[in-house]
């Protein structure tokens, strides 16, 4: 079963949506603040984490902050009745993995959950091998891409989106096939959160200049290496 930490602190919505992802086969641990949520989150091994903004004692873009340096892979998706464009950036820098503004659909909140848990599940054998990519050595399975001596610990979104830019190198890639591949969909959030991941990978390679992600303006990008045998 499916661990989730929910960090809500309206206990009328709280209840609703513990019930309706456990008629869904999740194992929920409910917080009601997020000092609260902390410790649970110190205390389980969870899968994934839908935290709200707004809660009392510790908000939840200071919970995530202190989850992340405690696990950065943990995938976690915010709440909030603010639809302001800062809420959603600060999320996106943070890294969350989607952004769901009040009120919605409890069924909306599962099937992007899913989502995202089919993203960040264990990849299948053919994955696991580790690809040179110019003179970075790049391990989609275990999080890591390497260069020289030095060992860059990735998120799964980041290893995801460096997989699918290798597999389809030296050609263009829209936009629209990046987000349907990687981020499940091609809305705004994701536009924007994209844009972030891309920036994040750039600053990674650059420290092989025969490795290039180029972008296409309105289109997408190209992701090129000199040498096309590697």
């Amino acid at each position: 079963m499916i661990h989730l930490l929910l960090a809500e602190d309206n206990v009328d919505l709280g209840g609703v949506l513990k019930q309706y992802l456990e008629m869904n086969n999740f194992n929920v641990h409910w917080a009601k603040n997020g000092e609260d949520a902390l410790e649970i989150f110190k205390k389980n091994e969870l899968s994934i984490c839908v935290l709200d903004i707004m809660m009392p004692i510790l908000d939840g873009f200071s919970l995530a902050e202190k989850m992340l340096k405690m696990n950065s892979d943990i995938p976690f998706i915010f709440l909030t009745a603010k639809g302001a464009k800062r809420e959603k950036m600060k999320g996106l820098k943070l890294g969350a993995d989607d952004y769901i503004v009040k009120p919605f659909e409890a069924d909306e909140l599962v099937a992007r959950i899913n989502n995202i848990l089919k993203r960040t599940r264990p990849h299948n054998a053919a994955e696991k091998e580790t690809i040179k990519i110019g003179n970075f050595s790049f391990s989609r399975s275990d999080l890591i891409l390497k260069h020289i001596d030095k060992t860059q610990r990735l998120t799964q979104k980041e290893a995801d989106l460096i997989a699918f830019l290798y597999h389809n190198r030296h050609q263009l890639i829209k936009r629209g096939d990046i987000l349907s591949t990687v981020w499940g969909n091609d809305d705004f959030f994701s536009g924007r959160s994209m844009d972030v991941f891309i920036s994040r990978l750039r600053g990674y390679f650059r420290k092989d200049s025969n490795i290039s992600i180029k972008s296409i303006r309105g289109i997408g990008f190209e992701f090129n290496i000199k040498n096309k045998n590697k």
